[in-house]
């Protein structure tokens, strides 16, 4: 049973180049991937790690992996990683993600950035900034696209969107991707969008803040919500008349503006505070749905973002070696999708990753779908 479905996820990697000559092929490029991918599942999350966990689960590895020479050495993994085409292995991701990801009218795709902060040449340059899109409803990463700068996620977007099965989807993005070109591209691709509006579109922001001053909206919806050690009171409402927008032809399909409003209060101290967050919309939409999709953007910070960084570690990786930082990336987000998606027991991903460490059962369930 293992070696079918081993097989069956690892043949996504088939068109994948393998950069070596054939003299240092002592291993498999498809053995080298599935360990990789079991460890990090497992909780490694450094080559040498990844070395020691193949030697101790090396009975239970050749059950689906041929292994001729045994388990490499954590500087085969580093090399390998280190040229290994990053582009072509997120292809390979995405081809895999849109063979198991159910696609459904309405669900929220997420996009945003995150820097590995410890990829640049002695922590000062070089950064790689991943910008990655998440999807709720999947509870997975749909693909992710490389860019050097912060200030590029305006051109890695429209590329990341080329990539995505996007047709009846709302993609969420946060101020930096609210731009026409955009905004087009997401209309193109057959989805709507929600996008935040900030002070990098000033005239845009101030047509929307003197709409809601100057007119009644067409409706709002107030929600309350006590966790945390906190209360927290949402307001959101929409207008739909986009006269108010004075290059409102500027933005393809626009037809919502919204705002939100959030009170919070802490418990402890009584301290209270407040902010109002605005979004153009290419659909029109109750209150009450323009809220839960403005909330669901925040999973790619609480469910990707916050696992990369605390679960595994991501910000900590000091892989510098040629793309070894881009790609670690990308099987790690593989390792992700597997652990969340995994729903025989109710566990964080932490706690999963160490089951799946201890009991080969429940990496193979992690591993194989088998729930």
């Amino acid at each position: 049973m293992y070696d079918i479905c081993i097989q069956k996820m690892l043949s996504f990697f088939d068109d994948l180049t393998d950069p070596r000559v054939d003299r240092t092929k002592l291993h498999s490029l498809k053995d080298i991937i599935g360990i990789t991918i079991c460890a990090v599942i497992s909780g490694c999350d450094d080559w040498d790690e990844i070395e020691l966990y193949g030697q101790q689960k090396s009975d239970w590895l050749k059950q689906f992996l041929k292994l001729p020479n045994g388990i490499p050495s954590h500087d085969t993994f580093n090399r390998v990683f280190a040229v290994l085409d990053p582009q072509e292995l997120q292809d390979c991701f995405i081809c895999w993600v849109q063979s198991v990801a159910e696609i459904t009218n309405g669900r929220v795709v997420s996009i945003d950035g995150k820097r590995l902060r410890n990829s640049g040449v002695n922590g000062q340059k070089g950064f790689i900034h991943m910008v990655s899109a998440w999807c709720n409803t999947n509870n997975m990463v749909l693909g992710q696209v490389k860019t050097d700068e912060k200030s590029n996620e305006i051109t890695a977007i429209p590329a990341l969107l080329d990539l995505l099965v996007l047709e009846g989807a709302i993609v969420t993005i946060d101020a930096m991707g609210c731009q026409q070109q955009i905004a087009e591209k997401i209309v193109d691709r057959k989805a709507d969008y929600v996008l935040a509006v900030k002070e990098n579109q000033g005239h845009v922001l101030d047509d929307i803040k003197e709409a809601f001053e100057q007119t009644p909206a067409a409706g709002s919806h107030t929600t309350l919500e006590k966790s945390h050690g906190r209360i927290e009171k949402r307001t959101c409402k929409v207008i739909t008349d986009m006269d108010w927008i004075c290059k409102k032809s500027n933005w393809k399909n626009l037809q919502s503006i919204i705002s939100v409003e959030s009170e919070r209060t802490i418990l402890a101290t009584g301290e209270q505070h407040s902010e109002i967050r605005y979004y153009i919309a290419s659909m029109i939409d109750s209150p009450k749905s323009f809220l839960n999709i403005t909330r669901q953007h925040w999973g790619i910070e609480n469910k990707l973002h916050w696992s990369l960084d605390v679960t595994f570690k991501e910000d900590l990786s000091t892989k510098q070696a040629g793309n070894a930082a881009e790609n670690f990336s990308t099987i790690t987000k593989v390792a992700l999708n597997l652990l969340k998606n995994n729903k025989s027991k109710k566990l964080s991903i932490k706690k999963k990753r160490l089951l799946c460490s201890w009991d080969n059962n429940f990496l193979g369930q992690t591993v194989f779908n088998e729930n």
